[in-house]
């Protein structure tokens, strides 16, 4: 039995603006948190999950 494959196909432009979408993605992960001090990303680790509901204490 074959499997139903779609495909979609994208002008240049938008392979281009997913491009430079996932590149500064990114590079905010690798520059922002990568290179964040440690306490920062505790603090919002920390704060995101209260946010969320979800006791950590």
């Amino acid at each position: 039995m074959a499997a139903n494959v779609s495909s979609v196909s994208l002008s240049l432009n938008d392979r281009l603006y997913a491009g430079l979408v996932a590149l500064l993605l990114g590079g905010f992960l690798v520059f922002g948190a990568g290179l964040a001090n440690s306490s920062v990303l505790h603090d919002t680790a920390h704060d995101t999950r209260h946010s969320y509901g979800f006791p950590c204490h």
